[in-house]
């Protein structure tokens, strides 16, 4: 499940005001890379609405089915807000629904059946002649 956290006002590229919903995830927890301990965070991403403010506004709390899931993208600059240092990213964060985030990815071979069944030696086959003996 996701929550709706706030909303933010953007511009189109044709000067279209629009508000986009901002989205967080449950909490997870993640291992530091520079102390080795644990500390909780929570994914966030933003998406796209035809609502108006007000409806924007009364949205805030909305659970909805879904994920937020790491998506590899061109690389960007990032900086964070803390320290003021920048750094490049190679992901970002979208949301995923439910349908999407229970169907395993699927990735097309680079081998076809012939290619994979044409080197098992006949000996190990079912059936020689397509008949079953025993």
């Amino acid at each position: 499940m996701v929550r709706i956290v706030n909303y933010q006002k953007r511009m189109s590229e044709n000067s279209k005001e629009f508000f986009v919903l901002e989205i967080q995830s449950g909490i997870t927890m993640v291992k530091s890379k520079e102390t080795g301990k644990f500390y909780a965070t929570a994914n966030k991403a933003t998406i796209s609405s035809t609502f108006d403010e007000v409806a924007c506004k009364a949205l805030i709390g909305t659970e909805m089915p879904g994920t937020i899931a790491k998506v590899a993208c061109e690389p960007y600059e990032y900086v964070i807000k803390d320290t003021g240092e920048v750094i490049t990213l190679h992901h970002r964060f979208e949301y995923v629904d439910e349908v999407e985030a229970a169907t395993p990815a699927v990735e097309k071979s680079e081998f076809t059946v012939e290619e994979l069944v044409g080197n098992i030696p006949l000996r190990n086959s079912f059936s020689s002649n397509g008949v079953l003996q025993h």
